[in-house]
């Protein structure tokens, strides 16, 4: 069995109960990642762990390094990663405090972020239409339920560009289009670990309702860490009985992602380029 990722978002900067074997911070070919990866052990499954945003929340949205943090996760032999991110409410029974098995996303970041790992020299051309891993996510649901905790079983992402939230046009643009939650990171994440063959599913924490509510203060910061520190636990007691659910091995599509994906020719990629996505790409070149 690989090991299982685990992405802290805002709030979640480490997870009480790991027993903690060693610390690794290196470089990708793709930069550095956020922060030092702990790797450790949960309800006795291998589990690597990152904050997004690093300890004490230094990264914006818009400046993580995703490729780097999913490459890293791929050299460390993640095959599932549990994504954790605060998320803003689109719809009235999405209702601050809840939680929500994400199984779809919309960008809307206008490719500010780097969302993919094949840039020039190769072309991949990844199936995304369950941009999430139905069996990852079905795990989520459940172990949220068995907890009776109030969990939504789908819900559509809308990923913006951040820093600043929305404005009240936009917000209720994005409710005129059916969206259910609001976020500023997780697209990029599926997209990347979808490429890199790795199970993805997000945990998202609603902490309130964007500003399209006429009976809610608008969102600041400090509702959305309030209620996310009120919630925080909750998250960590889903992940925590998730983990001890996680069959051994993988029968899903991810694990296959690129098996007809990449579609240049193999005489033409260059030497630079196999050797920088050999961790990713190897066994479909060799």
């Amino acid at each position: 069995m690989g090991r299982i990722g685990i992405i802290g978002g805002s709030g979640l900067y480490r997870i009480e109960g790991i027993k903690v074997r060693k610390k690794v911070c290196f470089n990708t070919p793709f930069g550095r990642p956020s922060g030092r990866f702990v790797i450790g052990e949960l309800e006795g499954k291998e589990v690597v762990f990152v904050p997004r945003h690093d300890v004490g929340h230094r990264i914006a949205p818009s400046h993580i390094n995703y490729r780097a943090n999913i490459f890293a996760m791929k050299k460390l032999g993640v095959e599932r990663i549990i994504s954790v991110t605060a998320c803003g409410s689109l719809k009235e029974d999405f209702r601050p405090l809840d939680f929500v098995a994400v199984d779809q996303f919309v960008d809307r970041t206008n490719y500010a972020r780097d969302t993919s790992f094949f840039e020039e020299g190769i072309v991949a051309h990844i199936g995304f239409a369950h941009p999430v891993c139905e069996e990852l996510r079905g795990l989520l649901y459940k172990s949220g339920k068995d907890l009776n905790l109030r969990i939504h079983e789908r819900g559509t992402y809308i990923n913006m560009e951040g820093p600043a939230f929305s404005t009240l046009a936009e917000s209720h643009l994005y409710r005129s289009w059916g969206m259910d939650v609001i976020g500023m990171t997780n697209f990029a994440e599926a997209k990347l670990a979808r490429e890199a063959e790795i199970c993805y599913s997000t945990l998202a924490a609603v902490t309130d309702y964007d500003c399209w509510h006429p009976h809610h203060a608008s969102v600041t910061i400090e509702m959305v860490i309030q209620n996310l520190t009120r919630n925080i636990d909750n998250a960590k007691n889903i992940l925590t009985r998730m983990i001890r659910d996680i069959p051994e091995e993988r029968t899903c599509a991810c694990q296959d992602a690129l098996k007809y994906a990449i579609v240049t020719d193999r005489r033409f990629i260059p030497d630079k380029v196999k050797r920088r996505l050999k961790l990713i790409i190897g066994k479909y070149i060799s």
